[in-house]
């Protein structure tokens, strides 16, 4: 039997001392789900692939937002392993892929899966690149990956008329920037949030890995057995690396 000072803010306590964790149990054993929330993968389908399910559904989540036509110019802020399956899910789509990042390794990553311009807004400004770049327009669509709340704002001024801002990432620490309601008015601008995965793009997700439209691969850092999820964990929280997948079994 526990009390409730042994229980930590992530669980309860139930009436018969039994401690429940929030969420699905990840790194369980065995899960106990709906079976709505089972999706079908092809047996050939390796676990590191299949693992990158549910945060590619959760970008393409952010990409339906973003409604994207045929020859668009998309503008990706930040290179981090979100960053980069937008890339790949906005290149899919049929647009122009523009991605700001100023790590040189990520951005030479993002090329390779698909942007055809990157470049470095700490060498330049960002909103005055894109101006350029599209004759004063703006882009279609602008996807804010990163947590910083100065970036957002610059997300908002890189937009074209009609154009859609989509805030996927958080912010920590959340500070307010500011938005005319005129230009908004104006401009008929859409600027949204994307948070979670929803039943068509999880299934969505699905289908473009088993049938191999989408390739994560170079998205993950390493596969390391239960032993060693310590070394996992340490690895994961590096600023050079992606996706680290810990696996309970060869």
């Amino acid at each position: 039997m526990c009390t409730k000072s042994d229980v930590k803010e992530d669980a309860f306590l139930s009436v018969d001392g039994t401690i429940h964790y929030m969420g699905t149990g990840g790194l369980s054993q065995y899960l106990n789900v709906e079976p709505a929330q089972i999706f079908k993968m092809p047996q050939d389908i390796p676990d590191t692939t299949a693992c990158f399910a549910e945060p590619l559904a959760c970008v393409l989540n952010s990409i339906e937002r973003g409604k994207i036509e045929l020859g668009d110019d998309v503008v990706v802020i930040g290179g981090g392993i979100m960053g980069m399956l937008h890339v790949m899910a906005a290149k899919l789509s049929g647009a122009r892929v523009i991605m700001s990042e100023p790590d040189p390794e990520r951005r030479k990553l993002a090329e390779e899966l698909g942007a055809d311009i990157v470049f470095n807004p700490m060498e330049q400004n960002p909103v005055d690149y894109i101006h350029n770049l599209t004759d004063g327009l703006g882009a279609e669509v602008v996807f804010n990956t990163t947590p910083i709340s100065a970036v957002a704002q610059q997300a908002i001024e890189m937009v074209a008329p009609m154009g859609r801002v989509i805030m996927y990432s958080s912010q920590h620490p959340d500070k307010p920037i500011s938005v005319s309601p005129n230009w908004i008015h104006n401009t008929e601008a859409v600027i949204t949030g994307a948070v979670s995965p929803s039943v068509r793009s999880f299934n969505r997700a699905v289908n473009l890995l088993s049938k191999g439209l989408i390739h994560p691969e170079k998205l993950m850092s390493g596969a390391f057995p239960i032993e060693s999820a310590q070394e996992a964990f340490e690895t994961a929280v590096r600023p050079d690396t992606f996706r680290c997948v810990i696996r309970l079994s060869e």
